[in-house]
């Protein structure tokens, strides 16, 4: 029920798979409307100013949507098969286990999914914790955001990559994949990501489940890890498991057995799974989350 009432603050404010496309301009505009609106001990509003990381060994602390991160490093903007996006949100740093694995996995995409290379937009902001906009998770520096646009084959601009906007692959009408613009590449790039054993969870659009469902072979058991949610039609959503040793860090249950193919992705195409959320929660404040982490944001 909390990811609920988190999920309904991030729609009210008008988050979700629009606001990942958004603009520098536009991103600047909602952070200034989201901060006119929060309390002064809103958990957002203390994260969301820290434009550095706090040293320290690498910790995942608390919950994919109620934590923080220490000892971040950075995904470097350019590397041989990605490219970061939305540099000017500065939301590249991640735990030296997710930051290994997307350059790993970036790399190899060439040859085991005809994929060029990722542009990488949204992974946590230096310390993690609740992002001002856009993401009820990514807090813990184990959430990264692919988009479902292939790599060009240059070097894009700073400017470019702060407003050109990712690739579209659902239909209009939500039931499907776009014909125009979905590839077999997708297929392949997800089941890569989907096949490494650190992640945990894929979320896709459920018109992009729908067509994996379809598409993908006789060796399924990639698939449970790909689950479906509202939005990520521009992108999906890669989350790690908890890294080993990491005692501070709070997984997920593991996806229920199966492809996930029947009658629970049915329902994503009901009127009941098209109901409009609740009121929304209030905003986490520091306090609601783990002890460790109202240290870790003030620290230098």
């Amino acid at each position: 029920m909390r990811a609920v009432a988190i999920c309904a603050w991030l729609l009210l404010l008008g988050a979700g798979g629009a606001a990942a496309q958004e603009n520098a301009a536009q991103e600047a505009a909602r952070r200034a409307a989201v901060l006119a609106h929060l309390p002064s001990d809103a958990a957002q509003r203390a994260f969301g100013s820290r434009a550095t990381p706090a040293a320290g060994a690498p910790e995942a602390i608390g919950a994919y949507e109620r934590g923080c991160l220490e000892g971040a490093i950075a995904l470097p903007a350019d590397g041989p098969n990605w490219q970061v996006m939305r540099p000017s949100r500065n939301r590249a740093w991640g735990h030296p286990v997710l930051i290994a694995l997307l350059e790993r996995v970036a790399q190899k995409l060439p040859a085991a999914a005809d994929w060029p290379g990722l542009l990488v937009g949204d992974i946590a902001q230096p310390r993690g914790g609740p992002m001002l906009t856009g993401h009820g998770s990514h807090q813990i520096g184990l959430d990264a955001d692919i988009w479902l646009t292939p790599m060009p084959h240059r070097r894009l601009s700073l400017a470019e990559r702060d407003e050109m906007r990712a690739t579209d692959v659902v239909a209009i009408d939500g039931n499907d994949v776009d014909e125009a613009t979905w590839t077999p590449q997708h297929r392949r790039m997800l089941e890569a990501f989907a096949r490494e054993p650190a992640v945990a969870r894929i979320f896709v659009n459920p018109a992009i489940k729908r067509a994996l469902c379809r598409e993908a072979g006789p060796d399924r058991d990639w698939l449970t890890k790909i689950r479906p949610w509202w939005g990520h039609n521009y992108h999906f959503h890669v989350g790690l498991s908890c890294p080993y040793g990491q005692s501070e860090c709070r997984g997920q249950a593991p996806p229920p057995p199966g492809d996930g193919c029947g009658k629970e992705l049915a329902w994503w195409f009901t009127p009941e799974a098209h109901r409009p959320p609740g009121p929304p929660g209030k905003p986490l404040s520091v306090a609601d989350l783990p002890a460790a982490c109202a240290s870790l944001v003030v620290a230098p």
